[in-house]
């Protein structure tokens, strides 16, 4: 793994691409410094120009390259959550290239908790934006093979196995009186809670302010729908993928994957992309997975399902 750290170090100084991995998914990476190798990331990804890239550091120095620590309320997330699956919106320097934050005045940053992506970032000497290594829209990665599948472009995938959390980065800017969620993800309103108060403001958002904001997103190329639990499906299930907690009753699907049979989230979570990848990839003709409880984990969870499910929900 050394040579290849600088072997993909050597690719990001030089304006490539490298997907590597994180606590979260796989990233693809560039030099968030250098406009011409972010180019590449929405070339690659086929990502449309106003969605704005995550910034990913190793330590607080990078930081300030890039955005203004100023309010004492950072630190204090910083040192609870960091390395973590916390992404804080932050006002950026003039370092940061417009195409990075889609033209906004502030950008996303976080620090990853993955020994990979931390020695990639350090052995490259600079911040690396790196969104999800996929195209745009579709499932994201939680293994290797599901980038060098999707994505067999990029210059050098470094595998580092399956990801510990299975869904991106809770994504939080601050207010006057508090913090505000702009995606769920990993770390939970509750655990935010355990630091600072939540804005009583309402989120206003006009054009997104982070990634994953769009109403459709993270879908996989069979349609997805979503039913609750122990309803009757509307569809000819013996063609389907079936995704949840326990065996259906009283149906019969033609690939059944059980996420969590205890009903522990944070292994729903960890093995949901996985799963719809190895549906995605088999002969089944479309997915229903079961809504579950939007309690901690399981708001993040739902936004995954929901923003999968919504291109198809008007065709059940």
């Amino acid at each position: 793994m050394v040579k290849d750290l600088e072997l993909g170090a050597e690719i990001i100084r030089s304006g490539g691409l490298v997907s590597f991995p994180t606590e979260t998914v796989y990233g693809l990476g560039a030099n968030a410094l250098d406009p011409f190798a972010v180019a590449r990331i929405f070339e690659t990804k086929e990502r449309p120009a106003f969605d704005p890239l995550i910034v990913h550091v190793a330590d607080f120095q990078q930081i300030r390259e890039i955005a203004h620590w100023e309010d004492p309320r950072l630190q204090l997330l910083a040192d609870r959550f960091w390395p973590g699956p916390l992404t804080l919106i932050l006002s950026k320097t003039d370092n940061v290239p417009d195409l990075v934050t889609s033209g906004l005045s502030t950008v996303g940053v976080r620090m990853p908790n993955h020994p990979v992506a931390l020695e990639l970032i350090r052995r490259s000497g600079c911040p690396i934006a790196a969104p999800s290594a996929n195209k745009f829209g579709h499932l994201s990665p939680t293994r290797a093979e599901h980038v060098k599948r999707n994505l067999p472009e990029v210059d050098l995938v470094l595998d580092g196995g399956p990801t510990q959390y299975g869904l991106e980065s809770t994504i939080v800017r601050l207010a006057e009186d508090g913090f505000q969620i702009l995606r769920p993800g990993g770390i939970t309103r509750e655990d935010l809670l355990a630091v600072l108060p939540e804005s009583k403001a309402q989120l206003k958002i006009g054009s997104p302010q982070a990634p994953g904001m769009m109403h459709s997103h993270y879908s996989p190329r069979k349609p997805l729908y979503l039913i609750d639990p122990g309803s009757d499906s509307k569809n000819d299930t013996a063609t389907m993928g079936f995704i949840g907690f326990q065996k259906p009753s009283g149906r019969d699907y033609l690939k059944e994957i059980l996420l969590a049979p205890t009903g522990d989230l944070r292994e729903y979570a960890s093995r949901l992309f996985n799963a719809l990848h190895e549906l995605e990839n088999s002969d089944v003709t479309a997915i229903e997975a079961v809504r579950v409880p939007e309690i901690g984990l399981g708001i993040a969870i739902m936004d995954r399902l929901r923003k999968a499910a919504y291109s198809y929900q008007d065709k059940l």
